[in-house]
């Protein structure tokens, strides 16, 4: 009977997004801390919801490289918020399936949901917004070589 590589997912108080894949006995963890990066985003007038994404998808890809060095890493998932992304306050993204050269992710804690990304106004009305992320995220060859050596 094979093993499937876990993926888990935990916010903590709208204050960080863990983010560990596990395979047998080894594993990998990275944190995304809210603060540092809203900060950030917020300073440089960059959209946070958009920003989040991108720097989601990328920890993703780290954590799994480091415990399975991958060529191609496939990612779908849902986000749901309240204006189009570029504007959004908050954001519930859905986790609906990851794998890594074909090997297929079991996924643990498959929603998160971050609110206060951006301040809005008084008169703000939320307008629904619904969209689905289904990527293929290549390693480049000197970087996927660098995984392998980690790891051997």
């Amino acid at each position: 009977m094979a093993v499937n590589p876990v993926l888990v997912i935990k916010v903590v108080d709208n204050t960080s997004v863990g983010v560990r894949a596990r395979l047998y006995d080894d594993f990998s963890e990275h944190n995304i801390v809210l603060n540092s990066v809203l900060t950030y985003w917020w300073a440089n007038n960059m959209p946070p919801a958009v920003k989040f994404l991108e720097l989601f998808d990328s920890v993703i890809k780290r954590t799994i490289n480091e415990i399975m060095p991958h060529k191609t890493l496939n990612l779908k998932y849902e986000v749901k918020a309240d204006d189009i992304l570029e504007n959004a306050s908050q954001i519930e993204i859905t986790l609906i399936s990851i794998s890594a050269d074909g090997v297929g992710f079991k996924i643990d804690g498959k929603s998160v949901f971050l609110k206060d990304l951006r301040k809005v106004e008084e008169d703000f009305e939320p307008k629904e917004f619904s969209t689905t992320f289904d990527q293929c995220i290549e390693t480049p060859d000197i970087v996927l070589k660098k995984y392998k050596e980690m790891k051997n």
